[in-house]
């Protein structure tokens, strides 16, 4: 089956561009964005997820106002041709990899957007993401790029508009693609393991210098995945897929966290971060949280409105909760982003930790599957 996308050069394979690479309904294609004034007191997350075998798109937007998180939801039927609009939700990418325009059309849920991300860094390629059930299922595999950049334009909220300046807001962008568990699992009659994830993501802009983050471990503390990177600026004659060292980018070693806990939550209220550069010796980060933005506000692990769920042809949907009124241990809460101030050396930032903490982990003294800290 033929697509607009047949008549450029970029099959990986003898099938047309349509035909995913598998049948496995957890196959995904996914933007996610989010921004953050540079004084920490502003955020907001945007999404997209294409889902062919199911044949989904959906897409989210959300902002943080007034210690409420509003957000918008869209769902619908995914065109064969992978168009990137749902409902009133688009994105355009104006310039690959440079330049990328996220728009909430003006809609009867009162809530709209038109930003423009302009890249300031290299996209970086995080280490592949691929997980194996004890039963020998594939049950995780996929890629993600990583970019930072600055935001400009408009929110608007219930007719209240924010303009968005370029000078006073960064942000953080990403693309992943591949198989992840996503929408209504298959019925197996194989036992499910008790899931269990240690996830920490932390990209930081700090004005001309860019740090990133992460690590996934098990629950006695051993790791699966893990980076940390020191980025310049993009030079003026460097693709921005152009990647080490060329693209200004530097790949730390070493890598320690020391994390403090809410008590009863499974959230920071500070914590520190290591990691050794290769320039310039050892990087010691302190973050200092703002706020806690629950990733269900985008769709993730959210009870109705989760990732590749069928909602018909089109539905469209809106949420407001106060930061006050999640339950903190909820499963729907875990998955979280804590706005922070970030302190490297003589330099002040602004970015996220992430965090998601599922089942027990020995070295953080997290118990139970959900149990919050100190429990």
């Amino acid at each position: 089956m033929l697509t607009p996308f047949d008549d450029y050069p970029i099959h990986s394979s003898a099938d047309p561009i349509a035909h995913p690479a598998t049948g496995d309904p957890n196959h995904y294609d996914r933007y996610w964005f989010n921004g953050h004034q540079k004084d920490g007191h502003f955020y907001f997350g945007a999404a997209m997820g294409h889902y062919p075998v199911r044949g989904v798109i959906d897409a989210a937007f959300s902002v943080v106002l007034g210690g409420v998180e509003h957000s918008i939801f869209a769902s619908g039927t995914m065109p064969l041709d992978r168009s990137t609009t749902v409902g009133p939700i688009r994105i355009e990418v104006v310039e690959p990899m440079r330049t990328i325009r996220y728009v909430v059309a003006p809609n009867e849920q009162g809530i709209s957007c038109d930003l423009t991300f302009r890249a300031t860094t290299v996209a970086v390629e995080e280490p592949r993401q691929r997980r194996i059930s004890p039963a020998g299922i594939l049950t995780s595999d996929h890629t993600r790029l990583t970019q930072w950049g600055t935001w400009e334009g408009t929110v608007t909220v219930d007719g209240e508009q924010l303009r968005i300046d370029a000078a006073d807001v960064s942000g953080t962008r990403d693309r992943s693609w591949g198989t992840r568990p996503v929408g209504q699992q298959l019925t197996m009659n194989i036992p499910r393991p008790e899931l269990q994830i240690f996830w920490l993501w932390a990209p930081l802009h700090f004005g001309d210098r860019f740090t990133h983050f992460a690590v996934h471990e098990y629950s006695d503390g051993t790791r699966w995945l893990e980076t940390a990177l020191v980025l310049d600026p993009v030079p003026g004659n460097v693709a921005p897929w152009q990647g080490t060292p060329a693209g200004g980018v530097r790949e730390g070693r070493n890598i320690r966290h020391q994390l403090e806990f809410e008590p009863g939550r499974r959230e920071i209220t500070r914590a520190d971060l290591w990691f050794d550069d290769p320039a310039e010796g050892e990087v010691h980060i302190e973050l200092e949280k703002v706020l806690t933005f629950r990733m269900r506000g985008l769709g993730y692990w959210h009870p109705y409105w989760t990732h590749g769920a069928n909602h018909g042809e089109l539905e469209v949907g809106r949420e407001s909760i106060a930061l006050a009124d999640f339950d903190p241990v909820a499963r729907t809460s875990l998955h979280l982003q804590n706005l922070v101030i970030a302190k490297m050396g003589d330099r002040t930032g602004v970015g996220v930790l992430e965090q998601i903490h599922l089942g027990p982990h020995t070295p953080t003294g997290l118990t139970g599957t959900v149990d919050g800290f100190g429990s």
